[in-house]
């Protein structure tokens, strides 16, 4: 694992970004794997500047979404497929018939699994993949316990989880149960990850990553096994 100690948040986002930049700059037809959540937005908020002022194009790049809800449809302002197109997508020259995100109102769930690790594997593999980390370790909507070997998958999201993602939901409306996540042996098949942990809350699972042997039981920690991964973590998540 490469360490990079950002001072701040911004300059976690500063860092990130100029990785992705310069994935497309190198290679732009690249494929790059997406995250969602209070992390990313930083991060997107760069590119869009960079490409306001610099110009880098996004029309040759594929992206492919972490994760989404089940029973939340593309234009719900929940929806991960929502918080794409007002981050990033609707900003920067990206087509958008050349974004996936898993369809979270699928008639078949499984079969939509399998059609989005069949499209990921069609377009060569992702290049540079984005990830957050959770409070107890998961990526993705991968929890503890959930096995090495897995691919794209519905999971059933636990109560800490939900919990965690509750301030992105109206107030009286109800959470969904259950989301489509890439597997970890999908996203371990990316050719480059970079793992982005910021604020004090993350100490203590930042801490166990680095410290921890590899796990089920620490999701995470399969990244150690990864030939090149980036972690980028800001002043306070070092705060041990």
């Amino acid at each position: 694992m490469e360490i990079i100690r950002a001072t701040d948040y911004d300059d976690l986002c500063e860092k990130a970004a100029a990785l992705l930049i310069s994935q497309v700059q190198q290679k732009p037809n690249a494929v790059l794997g997406l995250a969602t959540g209070a992390t990313p937005t930083g991060i997107y908020q760069k590119m869009v500047a960079d490409h306001q002022e610099r110009g880098t194009s996004y029309a040759g790049v594929r992206t492919f979404n972490l994760d989404e809800y089940v029973g939340l449809p593309p234009e719900h302002p929940s929806s991960f497929a929502y918080y794409m197109r007002k981050q990033l997508f609707d900003r920067i020259d990206l087509p958008l018939a050349q974004t996936h995100i898993p369809s979270g109102v699928a008639t078949d769930l499984e079969q939509e699994c399998r059609q989005y690790e069949e499209a990921i594997l069609a377009a060569g593999g992702i290049d540079m993949q984005i990830l957050g980390i959770g409070m107890n370790g998961h990526i993705g909507f991968n929890e503890p316990g959930t096995p090495f070997h897995s691919v794209t998958h519905v999971v059933t999201l636990t109560e800490s989880t939900k919990q965690a993602n509750r301030r992105y939901f109206d107030e009286g409306e109800t959470m969904p149960s259950h989301a489509i996540t890439m597997g970890l042996a999908t996203i371990m098949r990316s050719k480059r990850i970079v793992l982005l942990v910021s604020g004090k809350h993350k100490a203590p699972i930042l801490h166990r990553l680095l410290n921890e042997p590899v796990s089920e039981d620490l999701p995470a920690s399969i990244l150690k096994q990864h030939s090149h991964v980036t972690v980028i973590a800001d002043a306070d998540a070092w705060d041990q």
